[in-house]
């Protein structure tokens, strides 16, 4: 499908060598963007690029800011403008409260929280006078939660409050910013998750969308469609979070 609505755009997108990312990169790329493909191996990366028309790849440790600012230089330096990031790589750790130490902490935010806020900071010295868009992949974590993960929900949380920061500051600057909430997605993400396997957490087959319905939302959000849209967080989880 393409109807052209990022033609000329340049749209960087992280953990986009598989699953939702890489759903994201391949609908944004469909629709006309210039696409780099970051994730943190640079084989992966260049083998997700290889199949998008255009894309590049680039490895980036987004928890490390001057890979971050490498990435985006390599986006201006090949197409000479940067106008959407979608802040989508994420990781989970499985432990008890009573079990996490400072280093697990830090190890999940530096990629969960940090890695959109250095990008963040990024999109506000590197887009253009007409602004930009970013998409900040958070999680049905963020609201609603289980056992074993408190690093990710809290960083899935505070990504939300980072959107809405991005949206205040950013508006004068024509810069929106806006979060979408997955629920369960059919990616090898959810399927290794052991409170699912241990029975912790339990889903309706009903309740598992496909990577590309987050993408279908993140291309809208991104889009001139939203262009009245900022500081948003959109669910996107079949109604599995209206559940009472």
């Amino acid at each position: 499908m393409t109807d052209g609505r990022f033609n000329g755009r340049v749209a960087i997108v992280t953990g986009a060598a598989s699953g939702i990312g890489a759903a994201i990169a391949a609908r944004l790329a469909s629709e006309g963007a210039n696409v780099v493909v970051a994730d943190l191996r640079q084989d992966a990366a260049d083998a997700a690029a290889a199949k998008l028309n255009g894309a590049i790849g680039f490895a980036c440790d987004v928890g490390q800011e001057d890979q971050v600012e490498a990435c985006c230089k390599a986006a201006i330096d090949k197409w000479g403008r940067l106008d959407t990031i979608v802040n989508n790589a994420g990781m989970m750790l499985f432990k008890t409260l009573a079990e996490w130490t400072a280093d697990d902490w830090l190890k999940v935010l530096h990629v969960d929280l940090l890695g959109a806020a250095f990008f963040t900071k990024q999109a506000f010295l590197h887009f253009g006078e007409e602004g930009g868009s970013l998409v900040n992949i958070a999680s049905v974590h963020a609201q609603a939660t289980t056992a074993n993960i408190a690093p990710y929900s809290a960083a899935k949380a505070a990504v939300l409050s980072l959107t809405r920061t991005t949206s205040i500051e950013g508006r004068d600057k024509h810069i929106r910013a806006n979060a979408i909430l997955p629920g369960a997605i059919d990616t090898p993400m959810l399927w290794d998750n052991p409170n699912l396997k241990s029975g912790v957490e339990t889903l309706d087959p009903k309740d598992v969308g496909k990577p590309e319905d987050i993408a279908a939302a993140a291309a809208f959000l991104a889009s001139d469609d939203a262009k009245f849209i900022t500081g948003a967080a959109l669910a996107v989880d079949g109604g599995r979070l209206a559940k009472l």
